[in-house]
């Protein structure tokens, strides 16, 4: 692993390091999903991937009787170090070769999170346990949640991304929780929520008389 990108960082303390990192991830609210550029419609940056990711991590470990504080954790970092490499996308990949466990390396280094969170990363890579593939099915569900939408939205290419996201996953409750998106209108949740007579009292008092 070669350290020239932290050669002018040498010497800075733990909590400076930290601060670092603080900005550091910000740098992922500014990071964009690229896949969308493929599919016309939709877009996400990396911050907000991860955020859903791990709630969803969270919540497939505790129907699934795992860590769910694991599982979270590992979501929650998974893609950090895209705030260095940037989000390749499939076709990117081709052309492109990037290190990403260096990449979090570095990001951590000198912060004293590098023995925490580099094992959650490997841990995720191998796909062994079953919290890591918890948390792997909760990032390919992150992006079958978003495919639905769009697909509900009219663009019909997403419908063909979303059967490989689902053989993608490697869980019964990640199976269950995705097969239940796509038959689920994305909009529902607070379409349906409301007392009916409210879409039609919503432009002010309706008079009765």
């Amino acid at each position: 692993m070669s350290d020239e990108p932290l050669k002018n960082l040498n010497g800075r303390d733990r909590l400076t390091r930290l601060a670092d990192l603080v900005f550091e991830a910000g740098m992922l609210r500014r990071t964009p999903r690229s896949g969308y550029q493929f599919l016309g419609t939709g877009q996400e940056n990396v911050a907000e991937h991860s955020f859903r990711t791990a709630m969803i991590g969270w919540m497939l470990a505790m129907r699934a009787g795992a860590d769910a504080g694991h599982v979270a954790v590992m979501c929650l970092f998974h893609d950090l170090h895209e705030a260095r490499t940037g989000d390749f996308n499939y076709v990117n990949k081709l052309y492109n070769g990037t290190d990403a466990g260096e990449a979090l390396a570095h990001a951590l280094s000198g912060t004293g999170l590098e023995e925490d969170v580099l094992p959650l990363w490997e841990e995720l890579e191998a796909a062994d346990t079953l919290e890591s593939r918890l948390a792997q099915d909760a990032d390919q569900i992150d992006f079958i949640a978003n495919l639905k939408e769009q697909l509900d939205l009219g663009n019909r290419y997403a419908g063909d991304w979303i059967p490989p996201a689902l053989e993608r996953l490697r869980t019964e409750q990640g199976r269950e929780l995705a097969k239940t998106i796509v038959e689920t209108d994305h909009k529902e949740w607070w379409f349906l929520g409301p007392d009916r007579q409210w879409w039609a009292k919503k432009n002010g008092r309706r008079r009765t008389d």
